[in-house]
């Protein structure tokens, strides 16, 4: 082959192959340095919104493996309802996400994990649609419920959260358990007997709680007085807590608060728990040991919400699990787990840019990041893959900027 016929077939290849490149990174949603796991998963997806009707009924957004026949762009508009002191009750912003509403259930493959998706304090299950979009693409059913509470400057609703976040989730186990049943509305679509809780923040709080681990007051008032006396600025989380120990009790229908450990709320069907920033200062370490399930703790290092130490790393150092995971995001806030500013406009309209970004990271970076750990996780303990667990070994699970230290894998 002549020169001039070497050099057009390799720039006649080298166009090819950057066709091919783009063309993946159209059909994936993909960056080019998205890990594995961070690639959208082969399923198309669904998004529904139901209603479990109760005493008090609870909204649940359900993401899910979807038929697509017609091969329709996957484009939602999800309504996000605004739980802030200041907005009329029901006030609503949007979300924008890459899902088919109310399409056909997939049941090609079902039934299918159950994953709960527990979200921030006064936040809502479609903040984060980003991941549970996701994991339904790779052949989970994801239920967020709409928790009932307020974000007031006075933080009144806090106290409130952390006994009824719980007992929430035992509200959807049951709804499943109804409805997957024979004419059910999930008939068929899941598994109800293989089940992960995920959830940041206070959501990671209920991931913990769900796994069985229960709160310890006078625990979590040691604590506070030693954060308080060493000036560690964690110590505001004490402040919408502890005056409201009594008023918690009978909340939870308790005659009086317990002295150590307070009443579990916790479903024995929960395999394996992904808390992210998730608040771990409520529990003691003996409480957090309860959990024995698989575990993958992610945090920001620099977070302020949910500081590290009181979160992440305190889950990761004392559960029992045999298989547990620590990702620790370097420098990274609190928000880095949220939705971007671009999908969720909401909180640059308010001024609340710092919801919606991080200062130090790329947030389509870290959510892909996200997605590959969080998908890896549930893939390996929900669905037995040996490759996306062999994903979760220290040797594969390095990528700049991220901190891993992981037990069983």
């Amino acid at each position: 082959m002549s020169r001039k016929l070497l050099v057009l077939f390799l720039i006649m290849m080298m166009l090819a192959s950057s066709i091919m490149a783009q063309d993946a990174v159209t059909r994936s949603g993909a960056r080019p340095d998205t890990p594995t796991y961070g690639v959208r998963g082969a399923y198309a997806v669904g998004a529904r919104d139901l209603v479990i009707e109760g005493e008090t009924s609870l909204d649940i957004t359900v993401w899910y493996p979807a038929l697509n026949p017609n091969h329709l762009a996957e484009a939602i508009t999800y309504p996000f309802v605004i739980k802030w002191e200041g907005f009329p009750e029901g006030a609503t912003s949007t979300v924008s996400g890459h899902a088919l509403a109310d399409a056909a259930f997939d049941l090609s493959a079902a039934p299918y994990p159950l994953v709960i998706l527990s979200p921030g304090f006064s936040s809502g299950g479609t903040a984060y649609a980003w991941l549970a979009e996701h994991l339904a693409s790779y052949g989970f059913v994801v239920i967020a419920p709409e928790h009932h509470e307020m974000y007031t400057q006075a933080l009144d609703w806090f106290w409130r959260a952390m006994i009824a976040r719980p007992q929430d989730i035992l509200t959807v186990f049951e709804y499943v358990d109804e409805q997957t049943t024979a004419g059910g509305v999930l008939e068929g679509v899941i598994d109800p007997q293989t089940v992960a809780v995920i959830g940041h923040s206070y959501g990671g709080y209920t991931t913990l709680a769900a796994a069985g681990a229960p709160i310890n007051m006078e625990s979590m008032a040691a604590l506070c007085e030693s954060a308080r006396a060493a000036a560690d600025p964690a110590a505001w989380l004490c402040d919408p807590v502890l005056p409201h120990v009594a008023e918690m009790a009978a909340l939870a229908g308790l005659d009086a608060a317990p002295e150590g450990d307070w009443p579990v709320w916790a479903d024995p069907r929960v395999d394996a728990i992904v808390p992210m920033a998730g608040d771990a200062y409520q529990f003691d370490p003996a409480g957090l040991a309860e959990i024995d399930i698989p575990v993958l703790a992610m945090g920001g290092t620099l977070d302020t919400g949910t500081p590290y130490h009181w979160g992440t790393q305190r889950t990761y150092e004392h559960v029992s699990s045999d298989r547990k995971a620590q990702v620790g995001f370097e420098n990274a806030e609190h928000m880095i787990f949220g939705s971007t500013c671009d999908v969720l406009p909401f909180y640059t309209e308010v001024g609340f840019g710092s919801g919606c970004i991080d200062q130090v990271w790329d947030m389509a970076r870290a959510h892909d990041l996200i997605n590959h750990f969080t998908t890896a996780f549930l893939l390996a303990e929900l669905k037995g893959d040996t490759d996306a667990a062999a994903a979760l070994s220290p040797d594969s699970a390095a990528f700049p900027g991220v901190s891993y230290t992981a037990q069983g894998y």
